[in-house]
Parts: C-alpha cells; sequence; structure tokens
C-alpha cells in the first residue's frame, strides 16, 4: 500500500505515458484500444475518449493495417518490431510519416495482455531531409558534386533557350533524364517529347524512320506513315547515342539542324520542322572529328549549347544520395519497407568504380531488393563480385574514415540507449549479436564503459 501522500504505481505510470514526446497506445488481444497517451492524441488529432475501447485500425489509419501491421505481428511472433516506418492519415486528412514499435504486453503471472505500440512524428525530419535533398536534385537528377551543381544553376536558361543541346557523357550516366528535364522545363513541354536511338536505327532506315513517307514511295508503302519529325511536332526530338551515326547519314541529319525543314519519302511537299533537338552521346565527337568520323560541320551544329555529365567514378559524393533514391523508388515499387544501406555496404558502393556508372548502381541496389526482406541491405545482399575484399594496397579515401566513424558513432549511441544490452541494440540496428560484437570491437567500444556512462549521468 502506497505510504501516506505518495502516488501509486499506475498514476506514476500514467503521469510518465503522458508526459512522453511519443505516441503510445495499448491493445487487448482483441485489437481493442486500452489507453491512449497525450502525445498520440496530439500526433493522430484523435481524443483518448473517443479512441479507448475501439478497435486501433479505426482510430490509427495507416498504411500498415492491411499488410506489415506490427501489432499483428507482436501478436503473433510475440517478437518486438523497432522502427518500423509507416504513414498514417490523421482526422483532418493529414498525411504524416512515423516510426512505429511494438511490444507484448504481460501480467505478472505471464499472461499475454495485449500489445503496447509507440509511435514517433517524423514530420519534421522529413521536412529537412526535403529541404536539404532539394539541393541536390533536379526533376529525376540526383547530384550533389560540383559537375551537377554548375549544370542544375544552367538548366532553367537552356530549358527557356531552343538552342540545339549536345549532352556527353559515359553510358548510364543519366543522359537522356538531362534531355528530358530540358524539355519538362520548356515552353514545349505539353507537347511530345520523342527519342531517337540512332545506334540501333538501320541506315537504310533512318531517312524514312526520322521524316515518314507518303503511300507509294516504295513497294512496301501502302498508306502514308509519318515520321518521328511529325510525331514530335511542336516538342522535343532527343536522338540518343548520335556518335553511331554512319557519314551518309549524317549529312541528312544536317539538313534537318540547318534548313529546319524535312521532306517525307515520296512527296515533293517541304515541311517546316518545329521542334526543339537534344542530342546525347557516350563519344567523344571532337576526336570523332578529327579523325575523319565525325561531320566538323554537324558537330558544332549540335553543339550550340554543351553540357558533360562525368562518370560516377568522378563524382562519388552522389553516391549516398542515389542509393536513398532508389531504395525509396524500390520500396515504392515493390511494396517492401527497406531502411537502407549498412555502413559497411556503404563503403563498398564508395570504393566501387561503376564501370556501367549510375544504371550499374541502380542494378545492385534492385539486386540487393530482391534478397532482402526488410530492415537494411547488407554485403550478404549484394552480387558476388561486390563482396571481394580490396587488397592491402588499395587506399582508403577520406571520405570512407567519414563513413566509419559514423558507424562507430551509430553504434556507441544505440549501446547507450539500450544500456549496454547487446540483444536490444542488435534488434535496434537489424544486424546480428555475431556483427554487433565484431563491429564493436573493431572501433573499440565497450559496453560496460558506456554503461557506467549511463549511470553517472543519472541523477
Amino acid at each position: 500500500m502506497p505510504a501516506p501522500g505518495s502516488v501509486s504505481e499506475a498514476q506514476f505510470f500514467e503521469t510518465v505515458l503522458h508526459c512522453v514526446a511519443d505516441g503510445v497506445f495499448t491493445v487487448d488481444c482483441d485489437w481493442r484500444i486500452t489507453s491512449f497517451n497525450r502525445a498520440a492524441e496530439r500526433i493522430t488529432g484523435v481524443s483518448a475518449e473517443r479512441a479507448v475501447g475501439r478497435r486501433c485500425s479505426e482510430v490509427f489509419h495507416s498504411d500498415l493495417c492491411e499488410r506489415g501491421c506490427p501489432i499483428r505481428e507482436t501478436l503473433e511472433t510475440e517478437q518486438e518490431v523497432i522502427d518500423r516506418s509507416a504513414r498514417i492519415l490523421t482526422k483532418r486528412g493529414r498525411s504524416i510519416p512515423i516510426s512505429v514499435s511494438s511490444a507484448v504486453l504481460r501480467a505478472d503471472d505471464g499472461t499475454l495482455l495485449g500489445v503496447v505500440e509507440t509511435f514517433r512524428d517524423l514530420s519534421t525530419l522529413e521536412q529537412l531531409r526535403r529541404e536539404i535533398t532539394s539541393r541536390y536534385t533536379f526533376e529525376d537528377i540526383i547530384g550533389r558534386s560540383e559537375a551537377f551543381q554548375k549544370i542544375f544553376a544552367l538548366m532553367p536558361d537552356i530549358a527557356a533557350s531552343e538552342s540545339t543541346v549536345l549532352i556527353e557523357g559515359p553510358s548510364g550516366s543519366g543522359k537522356e533524364l538531362l534531355a528530358r528535364a530540358i524539355h519538362n522545363l520548356s515552353q514545349r513541354r505539353t507537347k511530345p517529347y520523342v527519342v531517337v536511338n540512332c545506334g540501333a536505327l538501320p541506315t537504310n532506315l533512318f531517312e524514312s524512320e526520322l521524316f515518314g513517307y507518303e503511300r507509294g514511295a516504295f513497294t512496301d508503302a501502302r498508306r502514308d506513315k509519318p515520321g518521328r519529325i511529325t510525331t514530335a511536332e511542336g516538342g522535343t526530338i532527343f536522338f540518343d547515342e548520335v556518335g553511331d551515326l554512319p557519314l551518309e547519314t549524317q549529312v541528312k541529319l544536317l539538313r534537318l539542324l540547318q534548313e529546319r525543314e524535312y521532306t517525307p519519302l515520296g512527296s515533293v511537299e517541304t515541311r517546316q520542322a518545329n521542334v526543339r533537338m537534344v542530342a546525347a552521346t557516350n563519344r567523344d565527337l571532337s576526336t570523332l572529328v578529327s579523325q575523319g568520323r565525325f561531320r566538323d560541320d554537324l558537330y558544332f551544329r549540335l553543339a550550340v549549347v554543351r553540357l558533360t555529365i562525368p562518370s560516377l567514378a568522378r563524382r562519388r559524393e552522389d553516391v549516398p544520395y542515389l542509393v536513398e533514391h532508389f531504395i525509396h523508388s524500390f520500396n515504392a515499387k515493390q511494396g517492401k519497407r527497406i531502411q537502407g544501406v549498412t555502413p559497411a555496404v556503404m563503403e563498398i558502393l564508395m570504393r566501387h568504380e561503376f564501370p556501367g556508372n549510375v544504371r550499374e548502381l541502380e542494378n545492385i541496389i534492385e539486386y540487393a531488393f530482391v534478397l532482402c526482406r526488410n530492415g537494411l541491405i547488407d554485403i550478404c545482399h549484394l552480387p558476388d563480385e561486390l563482396k571481394t575484399p580490396l587488397g592491402r594496397g588499395d587506399l582508403v579515401p577520406a571520405r570512407v574514415s567519414a563513413l566509419e566513424e559514423s558507424e562507430a558513432s551509430a553504434i556507441r549511441q544505440a549501446v547507450l540507449r539500450n544500456r549496454g544490452h547487446v540483444g536490444r541494440t542488435a534488434r535496434e540496428l537489424r544486424i546480428s549479436r555475431t556483427t554487433l560484437w565484431r563491429k564493436m570491437k573493431k572501433h573499440g567500444i565497450r559496453r560496460d564503459d558506456l554503461r557506467c556512462v549511463q549511470d553517472d549521468a543519472e541523477p
């Protein structure tokens, strides 16, 4: 029995629950809410009076309710769920991001009473992340590097002009994304955007595909067929891999660029080409010109505005942003909730040379999504060719050291939060106990030292 003037244990815990910033509610084994703290009221917009006694799905409108429900998982497995990402719809219809955790509730005799679920409002964090990443994102192009920042600064002016643009860069670096961004930002954005793959178009079909033909122009021409120029009328036409065009075809493209007019096969009528022209190549056209393999007059017509995209190996600072972008994209496409990659995986990706550039990185993340069920992408989820350890002579870039420091800090803070409990720390970090022990040893982290720090900090 509590001493006179003291509070009961129930009153104490109720006071604590109402003071915490995280939303907390409990449900019984029939999924009916038995308690609902003030933070839960504030985040959801639903009062405790209305929430208690109702099924949680009637109050807590989450995108996890149909699939991936933490309460269901905890009731079925009696295992904790830690920091699962979700979005909820508030009473006012606002969608907000949260992280959810759940654990079983038991009586003193071990009887299962239900589940407690805690959730944290991540709106401020998401807004901060959006403000930060917006500086490195343009349309669907991700780039923090100095080279991309210069391109981003020029893009509005380039898009507003009618000048022909030549985009140079290695295969898989994002040349078509840049071309499409130019179209989307231009006055022509409501008109067609047409792609011509110069490397895949046979020489004998180039003219008919580009300019079209009229019925009777040749044996099999049984009806009129509009060409790509006609299809792109009023919009933008993108000549991809223009460096692959043979010389006899280059002259036909040159006339189009010079005169802005064309004649369909079998026609005597010359038509005006009202299109914006953008070209891209993975070759060095100036070198091809010096070798006599590309017409110099065509090159100068194409390169009125010239943009160069560096290889991913030359802009490694973009890798973390691209990884986050692809994880977000594949989560949406595949209905998964992968949080990110482990520091070890990021270290590997930061060292990789990426001969296939951004497209290769996207393929790596997609491959990892096939093997990774939830949590974080680890080394075991990567393609075999990325798992080979680097030789001792390999130099570790300074940014990799920064990643190691971040990893050590994250582990140290997690151990501290969990008061030195290895099992809980491993679950929070979503790694095995063995991996946690290995990483703690690597970074010189002693759980007893951290536990002492925690104890000293407590009054």
